[in-house]
């Protein structure tokens, strides 16, 4: 299964983007819950947000609950993540991957693939 994220790049503080995400497999998609991770320079990858296989239930953390939202179209293969009211602390690679089931989590070990990557630059 290969992963293509894609949306990213500079923004300034306040302002949006959407980041998307498509899987190589409709089935691995459709049927698996999907994530959004995030790693700083110099930072850990931390949970971003979740979504379950159907989207009827989604996951945020803390940091981002209110201002980001994650959706997915099963028939496109594709997943999404719309980032709203963006800070400088939002600068991070953002990963997509795929869950191990049918739910979202919030932990890493329960994606089995994932993919590259895309920058967003939030300016002060």
């Amino acid at each position: 299964v290969q992963l293509q994220a894609s949306g990213g790049g500079l923004v300034q503080a306040g302002g949006s983007l959407r980041l998307s995400c498509v899987a190589s497999r409709r089935t691995v998609i459709s049927n698996n819950g999907m994530g959004w991770f995030r790693q700083a320079p110099g930072k850990e990858r931390e949970f971003v947000s979740a979504i379950s296989w159907k989207g009827a239930g989604t996951l945020y953390a803390d940091s981002v609950k209110g201002r980001f939202t994650i959706s997915r179209d099963n028939a496109k293969n594709m997943v999404y993540l719309q980032m709203n009211s963006l800070k400088p602390e939002d600068t991070a690679i953002y990963y997509c991957a795929v869950g191990r089931g049918n739910w979202g989590s919030r932990y890493a070990t329960m994606y089995a693939y994932w993919g590259q990557g895309t920058l967003v630059t939030v300016s002060s």
